[in-house]
């Protein structure tokens, strides 16, 4: 095994509850509050593995394959993401495609779970979860096709690797349209403020908390931590899109620091801003899909 293959994995397997805790230490400081530890979602991960699950009598195995197959494709995708210019250690021409794919896979088993349980709050928040995510994956393969344009390639490794540096004389105004518009879709994606709270408990106004209700034990722990990988695998994307340069040896650090950057953002994003109404966080997506089209109408002018 590589050393970079080696570091891969143990980023994608090990840090993303850590960036949590950044946000969440971040959000306490604005707030004038100690917070809690910044290894405190590590600990409700053990915490909730040793519990038992309670599984109501009225549900099937769609609703116990949820959080499993949430948590298996949010993984895979992790090993198709590139870190830091590096290679994926899945790499090939079409990629992009794959991943996107098995976000919405993710997806579509949460929200069928969800629905498996025939409570109407979390069919509330299903609905929800679909009609935004129709939103985002418009912003998030515009801006993908603005990098394909500049990379000439299909894959993920291609276009956020070293061909990233070699195109910001030509496509660098793009890019800062597209990572604007995909550190928006990180943020929708992973229910973050300004689209959805993750610690209210208001059902009326929840999107992606109101579908997990019902679960427990290991199998809420299997969600707590795909929402933590998700949130590294999309964060790693804005943080090589904002920082694109060759750094050669210092790639790896450069890329961490990065990734946490883009967690202390979230935070500072969280503390700074409300969460909108309902009615206008179409708008901010809608937003997030011009910004990407702009993208691609200067790369093609």
């Amino acid at each position: 095994m590589s050393f970079d293959l080696l570091i891969h994995l143990v980023l994608l397997l090990l840090l993303p509850p850590f960036l949590l805790g950044v946000v969440n230490k971040t959000k306490a400081l604005f707030a004038g509050r100690k917070g809690p530890p910044w290894l405190q979602v590590y600990y409700d991960l053990a915490k909730l593995v040793r519990k038992g699950s309670v599984f109501s009598r009225t549900t099937s195995w769609v609703f116990r394959a949820g959080p499993a197959v949430g948590l298996v494709t949010v993984i895979l995708a992790g090993l198709m993401i590139p870190q830091g210019g590096h290679l994926a250690p899945v790499n090939f021409e079409g990629d992009l495609i794959l991943v996107a794919y098995l976000l919405g896979l993710g997806r579509f088993f949460t929200v069928a779970a969800a629905l498996d349980t025939g409570s109407a709050f979390e069919g509330m928040g299903s609905a929800r979860e679909v009609t935004f995510s129709a939103l985002t994956e418009p912003a998030l393969f515009l801006g993908l096709f603005v990098l394909v344009r500049s990379s000439h390639s299909l894959s993920l490794s291609r276009m956020f690797g070293d061909s990233l540096p070699q195109s910001l004389g030509v496509s660098g105004a793009s890019l800062v349209l597209v990572l604007v518009s995909l550190f928006i879709v990180m943020l929708a994606e992973n229910s973050r403020i300004p689209v959805d709270d993750p610690e209210t408990h208001l059902e009326l106004t929840m999107i992606h908390e109101v579908m997990v209700l019902d679960h427990s034990g290991p199998a809420f722990g299997m969600i707590l931590y795909s929402a933590a990988v998700k949130f590294f695998v999309l964060g790693a994307l804005v943080a090589r899109l904002a920082v694109p340069f060759d750094v050669g040896l210092w790639a790896w650090p450069v890329f961490m620091l990065a990734t946490l950057g883009v967690a202390v953002l979230v935070g500072v994003v969280e503390s700074v801003m409300a969460r909108l109404r309902m009615v206008h966080v179409p708008s901010l997506l809608i937003a997030a899909c011009l910004l990407s089209a702009f993208g691609v109408v200067l790369l093609v002018r």
